[in-house]
């Protein structure tokens, strides 16, 4: 789901089998905010990634925390090979 990429998210949360306030609610977006951007309007980049993590890579948010974001960050920042690694294991360790 990119930017840029024309996306049915009409089309998403039929396949789900999800009315619109269960669907937008659990990424804080609210019944009828949800129904403008299905009715076309724009979606934000930050709605946008939000629906990519909840409802395509099915991510509980829920249980993401502060300090999670802190730790993947400062990885980032300072030892991005490491956390290129600690991601391949972490998928390599889902499929076992």
């Amino acid at each position: 789901m990119k930017s840029n990429e024309k996306v049915d998210v009409r089309e998403i949360r039929r396949k789900l089998g999800m009315n619109q306030s269960q669907f937008w609610s659990k990424i804080g977006v609210t019944q009828s905010g949800g129904s403008r951007y299905e009715s076309g309007r724009a979606i934000p980049r930050p709605v946008q990634a939000l629906l990519k993590l909840v409802h395509v890579d099915q991510v509980d948010i829920s249980k993401i925390r502060r300090d999670d974001v802190d730790v993947i960050e400062y990885l980032r920042s300072s030892n991005p090979e490491m956390l290129k690694n600690l991601r391949k294991e972490a998928k390599a360790s889902k499929k076992r």
